[in-house]
């Protein structure tokens, strides 16, 4: 399935290495302004160009230096190709399809893994589901594909704000360090660990705030609210755990300690407080590290993984987080 969302419903379409990744974008009602500078700013952010956690900020010498995000994430453009549903920056009500084209791709780069299954990646599953894969970077399983959520996300982010809303991500928790919502403090941890354990990867837990919230957003039984989020938080690439409020820690504590504490949930539907979740990410699959894997004829190999890859996932995902709940919001808005 390609497509999220009930009346609010984005289709993701496109391949890491193909000539274009885009989406459509379909429910958006007519006349709502689209600020499309906004939709390259979370591109720029998405990409590592700008702090993950600084969205008014501009690309520098340094961000562009330091080795934590992929280098190809910070050479491709991201231009978006308006196709329709948008007139003057007004949406039209008609479906809003685009694309990104891939201007960077090297899918030459992949043709010594045409026959191995990376270990970590879902090679082996594609393989086995569909009876073929697409070795150049991953194909759909590719981060690559987030980047069209961000555009679509951004718009719905523009809808939510109308109403009050705001969501704010940032990486709480780098391979066991807590971390205050500190873009520089973040870059600066990260590139200590990518010096000490060089050509290795990180897991880390993004955490997420959205505040404004109205109340009534969420369904009582199968359409609960949280439910609706952890289902698009588990789409993104690498996520491995989601939880909200006082989440996996409520074992810890009595009813009188914790009753009071909502997480901007009860049953399933907003109760107009601040609603707050977690989202853990495990560490980037592809690594420089020798690693055992096997080839599609199930024959042991060592393989090492050199090229264009993220340190840290979570990093740049904060963006597409924070694109995915907006999604789930106007989603449940309508």
């Amino acid at each position: 399935m390609n497509t999220f969302g009930d009346k609010f419903r984005f289709t993701s379409f496109g391949e890491s290495h193909g000539p274009a990744i885009g989406g459509v974008l379909d429910g958006v009602p007519a006349g709502v302004r689209v600020n499309l500078d906004r939709v390259y700013e979370e591109l720029d952010r998405r990409a590592g160009r700008v702090p993950a956690s600084d969205a008014s900020g501009n690309a520098t010498s340094e961000n562009a230096s330091r080795p934590v995000v992929s280098q190809r994430a910070l050479s491709e453009p991201d231009r978006v190709e308006w196709l329709s549903g948008l007139m003057d920056g007004v949406t039209t009500g008609a479906p809003i399809a685009y694309i990104i084209r891939n201007k960077t791709a090297r899918p030459e780069d992949y043709d010594h893994l045409r026959h191995i299954l990376r270990p970590g990646h879902a090679d082996a599953t594609y393989l086995s589901k569909y009876g073929i894969r697409d070795h150049r970077g991953g194909g759909r399983a590719s981060a690559r594909e987030t980047a069209s959520r961000v555009v679509a996300g951004t718009i719905a982010r523009q809808m939510v704000e109308e109403q009050g809303m705001h969501i704010h991500a940032w990486v709480s928790n780098l391979y066991g360090q807590p971390l205050p919502d500190d873009s520089q403090l973040l870059r600066s941890h990260l590139a200590a660990l990518v010096s000490q354990f060089p050509g290795d990867s990180f897991g880390a837990v993004v955490s997420c705030v959205i505040t404004g919230m109205k109340t009534g957003l969420g369904e009582p039984v199968f359409g609960k609210l949280q439910a609706r989020l952890a289902e698009a938080m588990f789409s993104i690439n690498a996520c491995k755990g989601f939880e909200y409020g006082v989440g996996f820690d409520s074992a810890n504590h009595r009813g009188s300690e914790i009753n009071a504490t909502s997480g901007g949930l009860l049953g399933g539907i907003s109760d107009g407080s601040d609603l707050t979740f977690r989202v853990a990410f495990k560490p980037t699959p592809s690594i420089a590290l020798e690693q055992d894997a096997l080839t599609v004829d199930g024959l042991p190999v060592k393989l090492q993984i050199h090229g264009r890859h993220d340190p840290c996932l979570a990093v740049r995902a904060v963006p597409v987080v924070e694109a995915m709940a907006a999604l789930v919001l106007a989603d449940m808005m309508l």
